[in-house]
């Protein structure tokens, strides 16, 4: 039986790796070695990226919903606990597009929250 030879699967195989990194600087994207661990890097990097992205977003609603609470009198903590106690079951994505479009909206229920704790 004949030899196989695996020039093509190789082939195939760089042009992958080559072609995830195209648009990189030098070696990085031209030698087959040095743009596998780049590449490796990157997809590593962007899988923890997507995870940090949704960390980041609900850091910003809660500043958001903190910074129009005070705005109300409240501290975040207490207008959280002053909308449960209300039972307002309203997300935190939510509530900061409303402090940030519908400030009366936001007022509301600040005052709901308020209500609630005293």
């Amino acid at each position: 039986m004949a030899r196989i030879k695996g020039g093509l699967n190789a082939k195939k195989r760089h042009n992958r790796v080559l072609k995830l990194a195209k648009g990189y600087r030098g070696a990085r994207s031209k030698q087959y070695r040095i743009a596998k661990q780049s590449v490796m890097r990157a997809l590593t990097s962007s899988y923890a990226g997507r995870k940090e992205r949704k960390r980041q977003f609900r850091q910003l609603w809660i500043a958001r919903i903190n910074a129009a609470a005070r705005l109300n009198g409240l501290s975040y903590s207490k207008f959280m606990y002053g909308l449960k106690l209300a039972e307002i079951d309203i997300n935190r994505k939510m509530l900061a597009e409303m402090a940030v479009n519908d400030a009366e909206g936001f007022k509301t229920l600040a005052e709901v929250a308020k209500s609630k704790l005293a």
